[in-house]
């Protein structure tokens, strides 16, 4: 999916993507390499000011568009997808900064030269560029590696001078400057090295009020919001050939191992894209979420970009691997992106150093909100504070307590239709949880009757929901799901319990397995399967079973780290009532796809997966072995693409509050998180070191590991996910 998340913003994508096919396709780039090293404005530049792409951030008191830096990264991606040649990215880049500035002389010069097509370059701080303090300003000395440096014709030079970074315009004519020529690794662009003898820095160059984190974060969200463009072209480019390329008489994209590449390329340049657009809106935030933000873009998007490219080759084999071929163009666009933002390791390290305490935060805006219904919320979650909640046994039994108040007044499952939730939108569902934040309220959850209720109040009689719906949220009932069996895990439809008809209903017999919370549930949600003599997922029916009964036998599983939340559970002649056969015999796998699509909107200010919390605990408890620079180092690359999952997930919420169809980004968060999951219990296992000899070693190192395995099999084993990815999303033949 690319950067844009608004009908406004995919508009202005098309735009973007028609200007580049006009007037800087992918041949006419190849016939102009030669040119492009050697800099100055490309053929195409006219038409862009013409267009008014370059100046979409920049205001219109100053000749631009009056957008905003977000506006400006839906053109990039979209040209990093189409490998727009020359020093648009760099221009950008400079006129941003400068917008970022407070109003001074050098900002309002500026802006006015850069809206009316100037070009220009940004040139980070670094200790290679020195300042000396003189009568006239400050003296600069060193010298840089610099993108579309011979192309630029004023810089935004960074520097360091009296314990503070500064920022200055500057003419590239201006004497004490110099431009080395050199070959960029990018042949679209050029690249120079800046050497700057002498030069002096005047007040009158200065861009006031311009922060370095500010800055960095923009170069971050640009150049990030390139390699999703990069990673999409990589995506798009190897599925297709994919399902064209033929070998042992079948589509290559039939094979398992190229359906699982393309699936993974596809999950990596979602996150790209979600860091990308989260470093964007975090231009708007304080500089600690500046911070953050512009780690996971560089992890999750920028670094990545060039293994993306990589593995698509892989996919293209021989043909890509040569010249002919685009692929190396874009490899060594993402080679240059990746160079811009080094050294790594240092970013790594202050992104954990701040990752420590502090978690991405995101505060989602409503578009057309309706202050009364907020008020109206408000009210209600004012009585439920005052009240508290009882319980005995896990059993919820106070009428007057809060999960009552809120279940009966519709705002325990909000989106669930009225009587017994509120037919919440999703942008009321976030109104409701930001409200609920505010109290400081927990929102409650029955956790498998999330799944399930949803599906009784769609196909069950009225008698039915009233039985199940209000006890349900009331906390009273807990349900658990009977789907998986030992012979049918991945593959659902192949399970093997039977129901039978009898005299007033069914009898079930079978045996189900890796049932959670089946030990403490009161009902299931089960499939069994009703005629053999259809194709099997035709012959599955969907029953409500009732776990009390004598002739449902639970014995619990006990898991390599000593809990038992797993059950396998035996149907021993179970008898079910009419009434509970959801539906009718045989839509048992139509009513589950109702089951597995019933969750609600998942919304949160917090941007994160929430894997990194074991490893900060070690880092605050001082239970890690090694280096604290290695410890933040570790800590930064997990919270970089938990930020970067968590944006995907809020993207897909943004998508809903938009009327925009949502994507497949759960699916893909879901991939990503299990993977990263094991990464950082593998990197908490690490860095705790010899403690994990002893059983209670920081930060729950051992069990961490130990669970494991149920992230990484739940739901569907990740190998399953991805082949479902393949073929539903990128649309890959089966094998």
């Amino acid at each position: 999916m690319p950067l844009s998340l608004t009908a406004e913003h995919a508009d202005l994508a098309a735009v973007a993507s028609e200007f580049a096919e006009r007037f800087a396709g992918i041949l006419d780039t190849r016939g102009q390499l030669d040119a492009y090293s050697t800099g100055g404005r490309p053929s195409y530049w006219s038409e862009l000011v013409d267009n008014g792409l370059h100046a979409l951030h920049i205001s219109e008191e100053h000749g631009g568009q009056g957008g905003t830096v977000a506006d400006t990264a839906i053109v990039v991606e979209e040209f990093g997808r189409r490998l727009v040649p020359g020093p648009y990215v760099s221009t950008v880049l400079a006129s941003a900064a400068v917008a970022g500035a407070e109003e001074c002389k050098a900002s309002t010069r500026g802006l006015a030269l850069f809206a009316e097509g100037a070009t220009g370059a940004l040139v980070m701080p670094s200790s290679a560029l020195l300042a000396v303090a003189t009568d006239q300003g400050w003296r600069l000395r060193g010298s840089a590696k610099v993108s579309s440096l011979l192309s630029a014709e004023y810089l935004v030079v960074g520097f360091n001078a009296e314990s503070a970074t500064r920022f200055a315009l500057i003419d590239v004519q201006t004497p004490g400057l110099k431009r080395i020529a050199a070959t960029c690794s990018d042949l679209t662009r050029d690249a120079g090295t800046l050497v700057l003898d002498g030069l002096v820095i005047d007040g009158e160059v200065i861009l006031e009020g311009l922060y370095a984190t500010y800055v960095e974060t923009l170069q971050a969200a640009l150049l990030a919001a390139e390699a999703a463009g990069v990673m999409r072209w990589a995506v798009e480019a190897s599925t297709d050939y994919a399902k064209l390329r033929e070998q042992f008489g079948k589509p290559i994209g039939s094979f398992q191992a190229i359906k699982h590449k393309c699936a993974n390329l596809l999950i990596a340049s979602e996150l790209a894209t979600a860091a990308a657009w989260s470093a964007a809106v975090a231009l708007e935030q304080d500089a600690t979420q500046q911070a953050l933000a512009a780690g996971s873009a560089i992890e999750a998007a920028i670094v990545p970009s060039v293994e993306a490219v990589t593995e698509a080759v892989t996919i293209f084999g021989g043909i890509g691997f040569t010249w002919e071929h685009d692929a190396h163009l874009y490899w060594r666009r993402a080679i240059t992106l990746a160079a811009q933002v080094s050294p790594l390791d240092d970013r790594l390290a202050s992104l954990g150093r701040i990752a420590v305490e502090l978690d991405r935060q995101i505060e989602i805006e409503l578009p057309d909100e309706d202050p009364a219904f907020r008020q109206h919320i408000g009210k209600l979650l004012d009585v439920a504070a005052t009240l508290v909640n009882e319980h005995d046994g896990g059993r919820w039994y106070s009428r007057g307590s809060q999960r009552t108040f809120l279940a009966e007044n519709g705002l325990a499952a909000p989106h669930w239709p009225a009587p017994y939730g509120m037919g919440a939108s999703p942008a009321e569902q976030v109104v409701i949880s930001q409200e609920y934040f505010r109290h400081g309220i927990v929102q409650p959850t029955s956790v498998i009757g999330e799944w399930a209720m949803p599906t009784i109040l769609a196909y069950g009689t009225e008698a039915i929901k009233e039985q199940f719906a209000l006890p349900t949220l009331r906390g009273e009932l807990a349900w658990c799901q009977l789907f998986s069996e030992p012979g049918a895990g991945s593959d659902l439809a192949g399970l093997s319990t039977r129901a039978t008809k009898i005299d007033g209903g069914w009898e079930l017999k079978g045996q189900k397995v890796w049932t959670s919370g089946a030990h403490a549930a009161d009902w299931g949600i089960c499939l069994a399967r009703t005629d053999t003599e259809v194709p099997k997922h035709k012959g599955l029916s969907y029953f409500l079973v009732d776990m009390r009964s004598a002739s449902v036998v639970v014995r619990p599983l006990k898991q390599p780290t000593g809990d038992s939340e797993f059950n396998e559970v035996f149907l021993d002649s179970v008898f079910v009532p009419d009434e509970y056969l959801l539906g009718e015999a045989g839509q048992g796998w139509r009513i589950t796809a109702t089951t597995l699509q019933n969750e609600r909107t998942q919304i949160s200010s917090g941007v994160s997966a929430g894997t990194e919390d074991a490893m900060r605990t070690l880092i605050r408890d001082r239970g890690f072995v090694g280096s604290e620079r290695e410890a933040f180092t570790s800590l930064g690359q997990i919270v970089a693409i938990s930020s970067a999952i968590g944006a995907l997930n809020l993207r897909e919420t943004l998508r809903q509050v938009h009327g925009i169809q949502p994507g497949a980004g759960s699916s893909l968060a879901k991939v990503a998180q299990a993977r990263l999951s094991r990464e950082a219990a593998s990197r908490v296992l690490r860095l705790a070191g010899p403690a994990t000899l002893f059983a209670e070693a920081p930060a729950d190192a051992v069990t961490g590991q130990l669970g494991v395995p149920q992230v990484l099999l739940g739901g569907g084993t990740v190998e399953i996910q991805l082949n479902v990815i393949a073929e539903r999303i990128l649309g890959l033949p089966r094998g």
